[in-house]
């Protein structure tokens, strides 16, 4: 289409300047986003495919479906389409904006703020009390695609090594690295993060050489606060990633905690190798967040293997394994679901990272994660309490899981809250978690639009349309809870509420589980 602009409901794509005028005069749009949204309203009236939009938009590079599934929540929190009026999901297809599409003059349409403005004014992310930063996914300056899990890996190890001072405010990985592949202005990655400052660089890795660059900017000001460059042999690696960020806290805080950093600093594998191995491992399984893998996952888990087989002393590694396994435990992927022997497995590889690195908070994290499917909800809870003790800035969204199940509701919801201020742009889980605690504490309107958010983002996750089934049961809203438990059979077609959910649903209090089951029971799904 080669008009200058199109017109649909009360909104304008202005495809000149590339942005959208709506109500409250201009909405802020990625330039991702703002492709994904001028495809699918040229198409507007058919069901457009997943793989027709990432082929349109991100055109000779592979993405994961995570990339559009955000940039379909970026549309429909630009449109106010919360309820997915505009732009519909159709489960198994695609998506569809069923509107009448037309041409339309700009002439009219006036300047004013825009919506991504207004919404800050309504509700601003504050800045921490204390120095806050984004760390944003270094550039792969290789030339060579594949060795994006390298940059990946050196920055991930970085908002690492500055998360273990307490006396900054940093934002998880998750969140700095949806700026990947962009080139966004560090004011706008402060306002969308909540953060003072942002640390951006370059790695190009040649030979058994590598070249870090690196600088801190203030995202307030745009001033440059320092920058750096590293030449270094990679056996030397390590040191590199921990002189970054000793010289980013010496710059932001007074005072520097040498017995704090040193406490939690990460142990270094033994062997170049093996770090090699953890790094395209973790590149992988990262991306089985929203929908669960089982090729990815198994060559994570065979990688991880490898760099055990190479240092058989690496904790990280275990604790990453250990994961790997119970994510086949709980999902309904292969013969591993609720399997005696995948669980064991993930309980003994967990058990061992905390034996090789008992200061290293991820490996009791992944023990905490273990024992709450275990039912031992006083450890589980000692253990992510554990992880939190060892770096004041940890996160993880399954902490919020185990108080959930510990009979801890309200405090799991300040938990998960906690979490998503340090990851604004969080795995689908988090919210999922945040609506079956607000189910558990019998509030069902509040729950829904945490829970609505599970589904919309990860489609194929069964867990989260098990849980909107229920709430929408308890709200009374009897056809929508019975579409729901039809996604839930259509993932998993054996799902029982006896031999499914009790297995999964270990709470500590009775009445806990028989809550959910009642709702289960409400929605339609088989008792088993």
């Amino acid at each position: 289409m080669t008009q200058r602009s199109l017109r649909f409901e009360s909104f304008v794509l202005d495809l000149e300047r590339l942005c959208l005028h709506g109500p409250s005069g201009q909405a802020d749009l990625r330039p991702k986003s703002f492709e994904v949204l001028r495809y699918l309203v040229e198409h507007a009236g058919r069901v457009v495919t997943k793989e027709e939009v990432l082929n349109a938009v991100w055109p000779d590079v592979t993405v994961g479906d995570e990339s559009l599934t955000q940039c379909i929540r970026d549309v429909r929190r630009a449109l106010g389409d919360e309820s997915q009026g505009l732009v519909k999901t159709v489960p198994r297809r695609g998506y569809l904006v069923d509107v009448v599409v037309s041409e339309s003059d700009l002439a009219a349409i006036q300047p004013g703020p825009t919506r991504a403005a207004v919404d800050r004014e309504a509700a601003p992310l504050a800045l921490p009390d204390r120095p806050s930063i984004a760390v944003l996914a270094f550039t792969n300056m290789s030339g060579d695609p594949g060795q994006d899990y390298f940059s990946d890996g050196i920055t991930e190890d970085i908002i690492t090594g500055l998360s273990r001072f307490s006396e900054l405010f940093v934002i998880a990985r998750n969140s700095s690295f949806q700026y990947k592949g962009q080139s966004p202005d560090v004011r706008q990655v402060g306002r969308e993060l909540g953060v003072r400052y942002v640390l951006e660089g370059s790695i190009r890795r040649a030979g058994d050489r590598v070249r870090i660059s690196a600088q801190l900017i203030d995202a307030v000001t745009g001033a440059h606060r320092w920058a750096e460059r590293y030449d270094r042999e990679l056996k030397d690696l390590f040191a590199v990633q921990d002189e970054v960020s000793r010289a980013v806290v010496a710059i932001l805080v007074a005072q520097v905690n040498k017995a704090e950093a040193e406490r939690t600093l990460l142990k270094p594998p033994a062997t170049w190798q093996a770090y090699d191995f953890f790094m395209r491992a973790s590149d992988l399984f990262s991306s089985t967040w929203s929908s669960p893998n089982m090729s990815n996952l198994y060559e994570a888990r065979r990688l991880l293997e490898r760099s055990i087989s190479i240092d058989s002393n690496y904790a990280r590694a275990y604790a990453m394994l250990s994961l790997t396994h119970l994510t086949a435990w709980v999902h309904p992927l292969d013969e591993d679901h609720l399997s005696p022997a995948a669980f064991e497995r993930a309980q003994r590889s967990a058990r061992k990272a905390v034996q090789l690195d008992p200061n290293l908070p991820i490996a009791h994290a992944r023990l905490g994660a273990v024992l709450t499917f275990e039912g031992q909800h006083e450890r589980s809870i000692a253990a992510f309490e554990k992880a939190i003790a060892l770096n004041p800035n940890f996160t993880d969204w399954r902490f919020g899981m185990a108080l959930l199940r510990a009979g801890q509701p309200a405090r799991a919801t300040q938990v998960i809250a906690e979490h998503m201020r340090y990851d604004p742009f969080c795995v689908p889980w988090a919210p999922g978690q945040l609506g079956l605690a607000r189910y558990m504490m019998k509030e069902y309107s509040e729950a829904l639009p945490p829970l609505r958010e599970f589904t919309i983002r990860a489609p194929n996750m069964r867990q989260g349309h098990v849980w909107l089934a229920a709430n929408l049961a308890q709200l009374g809203q009897l056809d929508e809870a019975h579409a729901e438990a039809a996604e839930v059979l259509r993932i998993d077609p054996k799902y029982t509420i006896d031999g499914t959910q009790r297995r999964l649903a270990l709470f500590k209090r009775p009445e806990d589980a028989e809550h959910l089951f009642d709702g289960l029971r409400k929605a339609g799904l088989p008792e088993r």
